[in-house]
């Protein structure tokens, strides 16, 4: 990609012009937005944005550069990067490479200067669609008819493609805690953690909370899984279509009630699959750190982060599981939890490990392993 400019082509033929930002080329995926005003490089390496070209709607991206820290994954899984305008500087004692200089390290495709106002409005009208990041110079009828022509992410399984290829064992805690509660603690509580996509910092919270965390690929069977005798099972983010994950589905249906549960975003699409409920797609989905969720329960309202384009149906459910959180904006289905307490397995949209994002939900990993104790008594 040279100077010359840079466009951004949706499948409705929409384009949208820029200038070239990250590495050199083109980069094709499912047009979304994040609302979040920080948190960039979470963003860029959060495996549940695989497939996707992420523009964010915050005005100036790159302000506090990029460090090894901030990551959720070893590396970025964004398909392609949109930005407003890009910060030349950073400004932060933690930074350790510029963004754009990251970006071109990892082989990320990105464009700035965009209107991502616009994006942003059009996406919301029309809904999440596929587009390509282009040089300028590039023919702009058949860049639309690629576009036309890429597969949407309703029916793929891309968790497959995000996921660890061997089990491993996780006992880092949380990185920026006054007192790390993972330090010289106990771990009484046994925890399969499946990776579908997983974000580092779930495994953090993990371990902070008292857990043994052993991550095993997506694919693994619950025959496996129950063979080493665990005290719980999570089941974590990732991207793609929940309803494609048939064999993640079978094997959260063939542990129920043999051990407690609990599911992230993907993860908890597939719980609610595995109780015998359906999921959908959501027009634009719901990607940032301050979507208000109200836990039903108590009518305590929740600011959580999220990262999804696909949701569970309330009307599936019925008789088969109690739906626990809703969503403030569109009454989306946020929580849920089996229809029998005695089961112990409950399930959450939004992200309680946040990362970047607000610590509402944090009581969550307590819920979890308070279940494994009850479990265990």
């Amino acid at each position: 990609m040279s100077d010359g400019g840079a466009v951004l082509v949706l499948a409705d033929g929409t384009l949208f012009r820029g200038e070239p930002f990250g590495a050199l080329g083109e980069a094709a995926g499912e047009v979304v937005f994040n609302t979040g005003m920080t948190g960039y490089q979470e963003v860029l390496t959060d495996p549940s944005y695989h497939g996707q070209i992420v523009c964010m709607t915050a005005p100036e991206i790159g302000n506090v550069g990029t460090n090894g820290l901030d990551q959720e994954s070893a590396k970025p899984w964004v398909a392609g990067f949109v930005v407003r305008s890009a910060s030349p500087r950073a400004s932060s004692y933690r930074s350790e490479e510029p963004l754009q200089a990251y970006l071109r390290r990892h082989g990320i495709v990105a464009i700035r200067e965009v209107d991502t106002r616009a994006l942003t409005l059009h996406i919301r009208e029309t809904g999440a669609q596929m587009g390509i990041i282009a040089p300028a110079s590039a023919e702009l009828g058949e860049l639309k008819r690629r576009a036309r022509a890429l597969p949407g992410m309703a029916g793929r399984d891309l968790a497959r493609e995000v996921s660890c290829k061997a089990a491993y064992a996780w006992t880092e805690g949380e990185k920026f805690a006054a007192a790390p509660a993972a330090a010289g603690r106990a771990r009484p509580f046994k925890v399969v953690a499946y990776d579908f996509g997983i974000k580092q910092n779930i495994l953090r919270l993990l371990v902070d909370a008292g857990c043994e965390v052993q991550v095993v690929p997506a694919t693994t069977s619950a025959e496996d899984v129950l063979a080493g005798r665990p005290d719980g099972v999570f089941l974590s983010n990732g991207p793609g279509d929940p309803a494609s994950c048939t064999y993640a589905i079978a094997a959260v249906r063939a542990m129920l009630g043999k051990v407690p549960v609990f599911g992230i975003c993907l993860g908890h699409q597939i719980m609610g699959l595995a109780l015998g409920g359906r999921t959908y797609k959501l027009k634009f989905g719901h990607r940032g750190l301050n979507h208000p969720v109200k836990e039903l329960a108590s009518g305590k309202v929740l600011v959580t982060t999220q990262n999804h384009g696909f949701a569970v149906d309330p009307a599936s459910l019925e008789g088969k599981a109690v739906v626990t959180h809703r969503s403030l904006n569109d009454d989306c289905v946020e929580g849920l939890r089996h229809v029998d307490p005695a089961m112990a397995a409950f399930s959450v949209q939004y992200h309680p490990e946040a990362s970047a994002g607000p610590h509402d939900a944090r009581g969550h990993f307590a819920e979890f392993t308070g279940l494994m104790r009850a479990r265990s008594a």
